[in-house]
């Protein structure tokens, strides 16, 4: 919220966060990708034991209510939707537990891209084709030094 984001799920130990809709965001990557870091940071301070993967995706999706009348719900589908949440399955073993598409951080750019370092590229669940990926910068300095 704090990012300009819009929680939009709790999933049992997961969140859905929405960058862009239903409220326009001139920087949605920007600012998805600082709450993830403001999480990851605190998350690793307050409760380090646990290792809370974050992933984070930037792409077209359909938002809007579905459901009947009586009971709609606002939701976003589509292929950025499906590749944070594989993503996210992946970032419990990245560094500082964060892993993002790199075409976020391409899509946010200036002060917000620079604290992000490419990873490699991974095949998601699913998925015949890679998926190019970054990692907090900081973190990866910190997991080479190790």
């Amino acid at each position: 919220d704090r990012a300009g984001g819009l929680v939009n799920k709790f999933m049992g130990d997961a969140v859905l966060a929405v960058f862009g809709a239903p409220v326009e965001h001139e920087d949605h990557a920007g600012a998805a990708l600082v709450a993830a870091r403001r999480m990851a940071a605190r998350l690793a301070e307050e409760v380090p034991e646990i290792r809370a993967g974050i992933g984070v995706s930037t792409g077209e999706a359909v938002a809007g209510n579905v459901g009947d009348a009586k009971r709609f719900e606002y939701t976003v589908i589509g292929d950025a939707v499906n590749t944070a949440a594989r993503l996210t399955e992946l970032a419990k073993d990245a560094p500082g537990c964060v892993l993002v598409t790199r075409a976020t951080v391409e899509e946010a750019g200036g002060d917000e891209a620079r604290r992000w370092a490419d990873h490699g590229d991974v095949t998601l669940r699913g998925r015949s084709s890679t998926t190019a990926t970054s990692v907090l910068a900081d973190q990866a300095r910190a997991t080479r030094s190790a």
